[in-house]
């Protein structure tokens, strides 16, 4: 992704050729649709600052709280899922998907929305198909390396279509990587590697090495590691372990003199980043795009769920020779054993990953996205 050309910040002659005064931004339900949201709704009120942006979501997803929590409002739509098999279910989708229609339509109407801007998701397809019928400029993007229903739909609808991974199969995709908080893409690790250390308790001189399975946690990452703290700690490698909500746990056997910290949840996550020397994570296109983007080598574990994105998100870093892809199933203690430690203690290694990582990441895809925001306002179609 480093060879694509870079985003150019709108200037004010932009912002009279174009000038936005109501985006609204459809996306929820996983921080994976809600992170990239926050990080265009910010770049958006950076660059034009009299522009009105509103969050389009559910009630029941993350968005609910992290929105408002951002300063942002929120308008709801009824979460509608696709039907799986024929049932009562999808007899009832038919309706329900019109009622999410009709409520996406009064968001737009309320707002006076300009262009509906969809990052996939339940909240999405509605706010497409309502865009649509308004003759509103739709515009797209896509997360993972296999794009979702959603997303699929609303590229059929518009020419304004934004991937984050170059193989992903969209109509009339520009690759522009994944939009990220400002802590991340400002993150300098060199200059707050010190307040890290502090911030969590590491010392430093050590090889520290970040486990991390995202904000729900990995069960499989979190087994494997606690049975191995103390032979982590007696190699000389401290670990910093974001577990997940409710599932922290104390080390055994560790040497104080080696930490092994333990956390539920990362409230400052660019400080864990600063910290790390070496990853181990799920590969979540969220994450493996911060990791990225900071220049982080990393292990990369794909959930064994789902369509199979997760490993097609990371092919592009591990091909680049910036991580590493393990399957599930093989992270056990003994792994840990044999191919952790051993790559934490190889500053070598780790140095070359890191160039190879950093090389495969962008800093500055939410800068992209206003630019094709305001390209589709400028000509006032999806088309």
């Amino acid at each position: 992704m480093s060879s694509l050309p870079p985003a150019v910040d709108p200037s004010a002659s932009q912002l009279e050729l174009a000038p936005l005064r109501s985006v609204l931004l459809a996306g929820g339900g996983t921080a994976g649709h809600v992170s990239p949201l926050l990080a265009v709704a910010d770049a958006l009120t950076r660059s034009f600052p009299e522009v009105s942006v509103t969050a389009l979501g559910t009630e029941a997803g993350l968005e609910a709280r992290l929105v408002p929590q951002r300063g942002y409002p929120l308008e709801f739509v009824p979460r509608v899922p696709m039907p799986r098999r024929p049932n009562a279910a999808a007899l009832r989708f038919p309706g329900n998907l019109r009622a999410a229609v009709v409520a996406a339509g009064a968001a737009i109407d309320r707002t006076q929305a300009q262009v509906v801007v969809g990052f996939g998701g339940y909240v999405s397809s509605p706010a497409y198909l309502a865009a649509r019928m308004r003759k509103i400029p739709i515009v797209v993007h896509e997360q993972n390396a296999r794009p979702g229903f959603a997303n699929r739909l609303g590229a059929r609808l518009t020419r304004h279509v934004a991937t984050t991974f170059p193989s992903t199969v969209l109509p009339h995709a520009q690759c522009i990587g994944m939009p990220l908080r400002r802590e991340i893409t400002t993150l300098d690790r060199r200059a707050v590697r010190e307040e890290a250390l502090t911030a969590y308790g590491l010392r430093d001189g050590l090889p520290t090495l970040l486990v991390t399975g995202g904000s729900l946690g990995a069960q499989r990452l979190n087994a494997a590691f606690a049975a191995r703290a103390a032979a982590l700690s007696a190699a000389g490698i401290q670990v910093l372990h974001v577990t997940g909500a409710g599932k922290d746990f104390e080390p055994e056997g560790t040497d104080p003199e080696v930490p092994y910290r333990v956390v539920s949840y990362a409230d400052r996550m660019d400080l864990a980043l600063a910290v790390a020397d070496l990853v181990v994570a799920r590969a979540g296109a969220n994450t493996v795009c911060e990791l990225t983007a900071v220049g982080l080598p990393a292990v990369y574990v794909p959930l064994p769920i789902g369509n199979g994105e997760q490993r097609f998100n990371a092919a592009d870093v591990v091909a680049a020779g910036g991580g590493l892809l393990v399957e599930d199933a093989q992270v056990t203690p003994e792994w840990v054993d044999e191919t952790v430690v051993p790559l934490a203690q190889d500053r070598a290694r780790l140095d070359v990953m890191a160039t190879a990582a950093a090389g495969a990441g962008r800093r500055d895809a939410d800068l992209a996205m206003v630019e094709i925001i305001r390209s589709a306002v400028r000509t006032g179609r999806s088309s």
